[in-house]
């Protein structure tokens, strides 16, 4: 069993089973997909945890598999289905056992060993299952029927455009998953006549006024007629930025959304307008950051220099090379050409 364990991790699971588990499950189920990244990756590295120890211990139920309940818990509140939730589990069993076995295989393990070790996991999987599946129908029936579910579904509704308002609202979408501090920040976010709940797994709201809340991180929308809420909606999820502060207005994120939208163009516009830069040269990779800083300050030298934390020299300096390197201008562009090296610089340093 110690050779079991050690094809997914020796100290713990392994990091690259964790992620393949997270993009599985994420590909395998679309409301598993619309949750945060982070939110989902916590559970899986939990739900890999508690099967390792189940697997240690021999017996699952012998095995504190709470991990498994939280998560059945988790997503009911965040109102993600029951049926959305094992698509998403069953992807990443599928990929802990083909882990197994083509790890094993690698590495010479005789092939009744794999077949005992699938049939573990099996059974892991299974109890597992059975405790996520029960822990996401008492939170239901717990949620079933009360003032604050029937808002929850309300809203759901709206967004979903299954119902239809009777009067202008903005949309504001957060990166808040975590149901303990959503309930904690809804009385303040939704005031008194917004709606407001996790709906797709984020904590999400139907407001008049934009709420003044510093350390709510998300976006809002401009106020709109009951018809344009959905397309508010999937706007506002889409320009989302998990983790960065504030409450940003959707059309100050308008570019970048659009833009986000096309990755391969991005790709595209990289691979022409910046041959000579190698973003694996952190040299290179300042003269980018350098040449965006440059744009997003209408090509101002000193607002650039002191949003880098450098000399203005130093600014003037890299743009040479830049220009050297690349053979392309930043000053007197056009609206297109200066938008496409603002896409190609950004491409290019998230590489």
């Amino acid at each position: 069993m110690e050779r079991l364990l050690g094809l997914l991790g020796e100290d713990g699971p392994d990091p690259v089973v964790v992620e393949a588990a997270v993009r599985a499950a994420r590909a395998r189920s679309p409301l598993v997909a619309a949750l945060p990244e982070g939110e989902v990756r916590r559970h899986v590295r939990a739900i890999v945890e508690a099967a390792l120890t189940a697997l240690a211990a021999g017996d699952p139920e012998l095995t504190d598999l709470r991990a498994a309940e939280e998560l059945g818990a988790a997503r009911a509140r965040q109102g993600v289905p029951v049926a959305a939730l094992l698509d998403g589990f069953q992807a990443g069993r599928s990929l802990l056992v083909r882990t197994v076995v083509d790890r094993g295989r690698r590495r010479g393990v005789p092939a009744d060993e794999l077949l005992e070790a699938v049939t573990r996991i099996d059974v892991v999987a299974t109890a597992l299952e059975h405790r996520m599946v029960h822990a996401h129908r008492i939170a239901e029936l717990e949620l079933a029927g009360t003032a604050r579910d029937i808002q929850v579904q309300r809203l759901r509704r709206l967004l979903h455009g299954e119902l239809a308002d009777e009067r202008p609202r903005r949309v504001v979408v957060t990166d808040v998953s975590d149901p303990a501090e959503a309930r904690r920040l809804e009385p303040a976010l939704g005031g008194p006549s917004g709606l407001v709940g996790l709906v797709d797994g984020r904590l999400v709201a139907l407001v008049s006024a934009v709420p003044e809340l510093p350390e709510l991180r998300g976006v809002v929308s401009p106020l709109v007629p009951p018809e344009r809420i959905p397309g508010m909606y999937r706007l506002c999820g889409r320009a989302l930025r998990p983790g960065e502060p504030g409450l940003r207005p959707l059309t100050e994120l308008a570019l970048l959304t659009a833009l986000s939208a096309e990755p391969e163009l991005g790709g595209l516009l990289a691979g022409e307008l910046l041959p000579g830069l190698d973003a694996a040269d952190p040299f290179h990779r300042a003269l980018a950051e350098t040449a965006l800083a440059f744009l997003d300050h209408a090509g101002r030298i000193e607002p650039a220099a002191a949003d880098l934390h450098v000399h203005p020299n130093t600014v003037k300096y890299r743009l040479r090379r830049f220009q050297q390197l690349t053979g392309g201008r930043l000053d007197r562009l056009s609206v297109p050409e200066s938008t496409h090296r603002w896409w190609a610089l950004r491409t290019f340093l998230a590489r």
